[in-house]
C-alpha cells in the first residue's frame, strides 16, 4: 500500500475518517443494534452474555486512527484533529447524546494520546494496544454516564473497543512483517 500511496496521503485519508467516526457512531448508538430500546442505546453483543452501546466498534475505530493520525501527520494535526471531532460531536450529535458524546470524545483522545505518545517509538503495537485501553476505559465511563445515566453497559464498552485496538496490533504487526520480509527479498 506504501508503494501507492505516500504517508501524508495516507495521514490525510485517516484524520478525515478519524473526524467521521464520530457523528457515525452517535447516529448508530441511537438508531442500529440487535436490541433497541425506547430509552437507550442500541445495543450489540461484542462476548457471549455482554452486550454494548452499538457505537463501541466506531469509538474503538477513533482511538486507532487517532494514532494512524499522530503516526503519519505529527502531534499538531492530531491535536487540532481532537478537537475538531469533539466540536463536531458537539454540534451533529442527537440532543440526548451531545455532552456525553463531546465530553467522552474530547477526554478519551486525550488520554489516548497521553499514552501512546511516549511509546510509539519503542513499541508501537505496545502503544497502539495500551493507548486504546486507556481510551476506551474513560470514553465508557465518561459517554455512559452522562449520555445515558448509567455504567450498566461498562465491560461491554471496555471490551468492544479493546477488540479494535488489538484488531490493529495484531494487522500492525503483520504489517511491518510483510514489510521487512520485503525487504530481505
Amino acid at each position: 500500500m506504501q508503494k501507492y500511496f505516500s504517508n501524508r496521503s495516507i495521514g490525510l485519508f485517516s484524520l478525515i475518517l478519524f473526524i467521521l467516526t464520530i457523528p457515525a457512531g452517535n447516529w448508530v448508538v441511537m438508531n442500529v443494534g440487535t436490541v433497541c430500546p425506547p430509552d437507550g442505546p442500541c445495543l450489540i453483543p461484542v462476548w457471549p452474555g455482554i452486550m454494548s452501546p452499538s457505537a463501541v466498534l466506531f469509538a474503538g475505530l477513533a482511538l486507532i486512527l487517532r494514532d494512524a493520525v499522530q503516526s503519519l501527520l505529527g502531534k499538531s494535526w492530531t491535536l487540532v484533529a481532537i478537537v475538531v471531532g469533539a466540536l463536531l460531536s458537539g454540534i451533529l450529535s442527537e440532543p440526548a447524546i451531545i455532552l456525553g458524546s463531546t465530553c467522552a470524545f474530547l477526554f478519551s483522545e486525550l488520554a489516548d494520546f497521553a499514552v501512546y505518545t511516549p511509546l510509539r517509538e519503542r513499541h508501537l503495537s505496545l502503544a497502539i494496544i495500551l493507548s486504546g485501553l486507556v481510551g476506551s476505559i474513560v470514553d465508557s465511563i465518561i459517554f455512559l454516564s452522562l449520555a445515558f445515566g448509567s455504567l450498566d453497559f461498562v465491560v461491554g464498552q471496555v471490551i468492544g473497543k479493546f477488540w479494535m485496538s488489538l484488531l490493529a496490533g495484531g494487522m500492525l504487526v503483520v504489517w511491518n512483517y510483510r514489510q521487512r520480509s520485503a525487504v530481505r527479498l
